[in-house]
C-alpha cells in the first residue's frame, strides 16, 4: 500500500462500521418522545385495569398470565395480588381452586389469603404485588 499503513485502513473501516451500527440502534427519536417521525409521543397505558372485581370469585382468584399476576378475593370485597411466578423454580402458577394457588410444574400450593406456602416443594411465599381497587376496576398500585 502506498503511503498508508494497512493498520490505518483497517482501523478506519472498523470505526465507520461501528458508527453505522450505533446509528442504526439509535431508534431515530428526537430525544423529546418522538419515535421515527411519527409526530407524537408513544402512549402507555401503565395503569390500565388488570381485571374487574366481578371476575374474581370469593375464596378463589384468577391468574392473569399475560400480566404476571394472580389476583385473589379471600373474603367478599377483599382483593390481594401476587406475582404469578412460583418461588420454587420460577414456573408460572396455573390455577386457583379450593383456597389455593397451584403451580402446575411441581404442584406447589400457595394460600389465597397471604400467598404463603401450603404445600411444597416451594419454601417461600409468592411475592405480594400492590393493587388498587376503584369501583369495579382492579389496577396495579
Amino acid at each position: 500500500m502506498s503511503g498508508v499503513a494497512r493498520r490505518t485502513v483497517v482501523a478506519a473501516a472498523g470505526g465507520a462500521g461501528l458508527a453505522a451500527a450505533l446509528a442504526a440502534c439509535g431508534g431515530g427519536g428526537d430525544g423529546n418522545g418522538e419515535k421515527n417521525g411519527s409526530g407524537g409521543t408513544e402512549v402507555h397505558e401503565e395503569n390500565a385495569p388488570l381485571t374487574k372485581t366481578g371476575d374474581i370469585p370469593v375464596g378463589g382468584g384468577k391468574v392473569l398470565a399475560d400480566k404476571g399476576v394472580v389476583i385473589t378475593q379471600p373474603k367478599q370485597g377483599e382483593f390481594k395480588a401476587y406475582s404469578s411466578r412460583c418461588t420454587h423454580q420460577g414456573c408460572a402458577v396455573g390455577s386457583v381452586a379450593d383456597g389455593v394457588i397451584v403451580c402446575p410444574c411441581h404442584q406447589s400450593h400457595f394460600d389465597v389469603n397471604d400467598g404463603s406456602v401450603k404445600q411444597g416443594p416451594a419454601t417461600k411465599p409468592l411475592e405480594p404485588m400492590p393493587i388498587e381497587v376503584a369501583g369495579e376496576a382492579i389496577r396495579l398500585g
